[in-house]
């Protein structure tokens, strides 16, 4: 008893330092995001200045560090920290486009195409029922589905709302009247084949999802080929999930999944400020 006493009173908080891969253009834009909205509330104080207040939340979201490491790190209390994520994520996330406007931003540009593809982000498994909608059977974990639209070059443009693992791709898609929104902005879009049955128009496809294979009916050569040109052209969407996933904290999510789409919004706002400097 007496080494362990002796032990736990010679114990003291270790402190390290770690770099952060983000450019100083995304942390100005957080830092000045956070000023405007002090000024805005009349909040004349903070214990720590709007720039180390964002590097703290940049941590959180790019290296998925525990709130209580970083608040013993900067001499805050954990919920002091909480406070600030969930603040920069709610202002982040009012800049994310919505999708009509995305779509006709990028036709003003002179796009002609999207790319719409959707994942799944893993989270912790919950008890009860409520859970089982989260179980993904295709990817045979919990999580939570939504989709995502990029330009030509892989850019990301838009995100859907966080759903259940288990909504498939069509009825996101239908849930958030994709197929109205292109038409709207005079846009096509290439997806997978999971979205196969989203856009019945035979003879003026706007999704075109390739050609699907079965046991009774095997794919020609031109279908074939026609599947490996538009593999070709959708590969940048993978491109820009990439990017978005460089936040670790989509690892697995710890969060409130009824926040999630708040943070992934937030995320988008980042990974465009990142990718697009």
């Amino acid at each position: 008893m007496k080494k362990t006493n002796q032990r736990t009173q010679d114990s003291c908080s270790l402190v390290y330092r770690c770099r952060l891969p983000l450019s100083t253009r995304t942390v100005n834009h957080l830092a000045d995001l956070l000023r405007r909205h002090l000024n805005e509330i009349r909040s004349r104080w903070r214990i720590l200045p709007p720039g180390k207040i964002a590097v703290i939340v940049l941590a959180v979201l790019r290296h998925d560090q525990r709130l209580a490491d970083m608040a013993g790190g900067n001499n805050v209390s954990e919920s002091t920290v909480r406070r600030w994520r969930d603040e920069l994520i709610g202002l982040l996330a009012v800049q994310a486009p919505r999708l009509d406007r995305a779509l006709k931003k990028i036709a003003r540009q002179g796009g002609e195409v999207v790319l719409i593809d959707g994942t799944l982000i893993p989270t912790q498994r919950r008890t009860g029922k409520a859970d089982r909608r989260n179980y993904s059977g295709k990817h045979r974990t919990h999580g939570l589905h939504f989709l995502a639209l990029t330009d030509e070059r892989g850019r990301l443009v838009w995100i859907s709302a966080a759903r259940p693992g288990r909504t498939h791709d069509n009825t996101a898609a239908r849930h958030d009247h994709l197929l109205a929104h292109l038409r709207a902005a005079g846009l096509g879009a290439l997806a997978d084949l999971g979205f196969r049955g989203l856009d019945n128009d035979v003879r003026d496809p706007v999704i075109v999802t390739g050609f699907h294979a079965s046991r009774t009916h095997k794919l020609t050569a031109g279908q074939r080929n026609a599947n490996r040109v538009l593999a070709i052209g959708r590969a940048p969407v993978e491109h820009g999930f990439a990017h978005l996933k460089n936040w670790r904290i989509l690892a697995k999510l710890r969060t409130d999944p009824a926040r999630a789409t708040r943070l992934l919004r937030a995320l988008l706002v980042l990974t465009n400020l990142e990718v697009n400097r």
